[in-house]
């Protein structure tokens, strides 16, 4: 264990990945949203 060695499964995503990533979360989190509030309200 001498100095810190590369992870490969550890890596910088590009920031199109992230903007993509961002969109598809907050889709998820907006459908999720509208579930709760359709059983909320049914």
């Amino acid at each position: 264990m001498s100095g810190p060695q590369p992870d490969p499964q550890r890596y910088e995503p590009p920031p199109g990945v992230g903007k993509v990533l961002l969109w598809v979360l907050l889709f998820l989190c907006a459908a999720v949203v509208v579930v709760l509030g359709g059983v909320y309200l049914s």
